[in-house]
C-alpha cells in the first residue's frame, strides 16, 4: 500500500545552539498507509502537536523529508506548501475553531470556495456531510446555537470538504465529557472508514487510540510501536 504520510529522519529543535537547547524530535521516521488510522500518544510537552505541524506543512523540520501524498514537500516553497494543505490535508483541533459569524454549513462551504469549488458544489457537498454526521437540521445553525458534539462534529465535516487523503486531529475529542466524546469518535471513525480517508490522531485517550489500526507513542522525540 502507498504511503499518504512519510516523515523520514525528522530532527526539530528549539533555542538550537543556545544553552537551553530542546531537542524535540530526534530522526524521527513515521508512514502512514491509504486508508490506515493512526493513534499517536504522548505525555504532555513531548512534541506532538510539533510533530503534527510538521506533517501538515504548517512547520518545517530542521532536518529530514516531508512526503505528502506521494509528493516530497521538503524545503518547498509556501506557494506550494499551502496548495497542499488546501487539497491533500484535514486539520481537526480539540477545539472547533468554527467561523462564529456564519452557519455549519458556511463553515464547511468556505475552504472548499477557497479551493476554487463552485459555490453550488460546495453547498451539495456540505449539506452531504451534514447528514452524514446527522446534522442535517443544525445546517443552518451558527456554532454558539450547537452543542460540543455538534460543533466538532462540523469541524469533522469542514476538514473533510475538500476531501483530503490525510486527516491530522489533534486530541480531537479532548474538550468533551467522557459520553459525548466516546460518541463524536465513533462518528470520526464512521466518516474515515467510509471515505476511505488516512489519519493521523494525537489522543491522550488510550481506550480510543485502541480502537485505531495502529498506535504509536511518542517518547523522547522517536515514536515507539505500542
Amino acid at each position: 500500500m502507498s504511503d499518504v504520510l512519510r516523515l523520514e529522519a525528522i530532527e526539530k529543535t528549539y533555542n538550537r545552539g543556545e544553552p537551553g537547547q530542546i531537542d524535540v524530535l530526534r530522526a524521527l521516521d513515521l508512514s502512514v498507509t491509504r486508508g490506515e488510522v493512526v493513534a499517536m500518544v504522548a505525555p504532555s510537552g513531548a512534541g506532538k502537536s510539533t510533530l503534527l505541524h510538521i506533517a501538515g506543512l504548517l512547520d518545517t523540520p530542521d532536518s529530514g523529508r516531508v512526503v505528502v501524498n506521494g509528493n516530497d514537500l521538503t524545503g518547498k516553497p509556501d506557494r506550494q506548501r499551502t496548495a497542499a494543505r488546501r487539497s491533500d490535508l484535514g486539520f481537526v483541533y480539540q477545539f472547533h475553531h468554527l467561523l462564529p459569524e456564519f452557519s455549519a454549513a458556511e463553515n464547511i462551504v468556505l475552504p472548499q470556495l477557497a479551493n476554487g469549488v463552485a459555490d453550488a458544489a460546495a453547498k451539495t457537498r456540505a449539506a452531504e456531510l451534514l447528514d452524514r454526521v446527522g446534522l442535517k437540521d443544525r445546517t443552518d445553525h451558527r456554532p454558539a446555537e450547537m452543542s460540543g458534539g455538534e460543533q466538532q462534529r462540523v469541524a469533522f465535516c469542514r476538514a473533510l470538504a475538500n476531501q483530503p487523503a490525510l486527516m491530522l486531529a489533534d486530541e480531537p475529542t479532548g474538550n468533551l465529557d467522557p459520553e459525548t466524546s466516546d460518541r463524536v469518535f465513533a462518528v470520526l471513525m464512521d466518516l474515515v472508514r467510509e471515505t476511505g480517508l488516512s489519519a493521523l490522531i494525537a489522543t491522550h485517550n488510550l481506550e480510543l487510540a485502541g480502537r485505531m489500526d495502529r498506535v504509536v507513542r511518542l517518547e523522547q522525540g522517536r515514536l515507539i510501536p505500542v
